[in-house]
């Protein structure tokens, strides 16, 4: 991941949706210094969007539901 990443710097567009914090992809990567080094590359000259800790997809499938069962 660490290569794509860098291959793809400042030369294509690159979204990464996650549901972990920063301070958790250690967890994921396993090496703190590669983790470091993912993170500054998505984030140089990027934006972050963040939406909060609860997903929409719940919410979104009940009002579906709701609609669905009005009709």
């Amino acid at each position: 991941m660490f290569q794509t990443f860098t291959e793809r710097e400042e030369r294509r567009a690159t979204a990464v949706a996650t549901n972990s914090p920063f301070a958790e992809w250690e967890k994921t990567f396993g090496d703190r210094r590669l983790c470091a080094a993912i993170a500054d590359r998505l984030t140089f000259r990027g934006t972050l969007l963040q939406t909060g800790t609860e997903s929409f997809r719940p919410q979104a499938t009940c009002d579906k539901r709701e609609t669905t069962h009005a009709e």
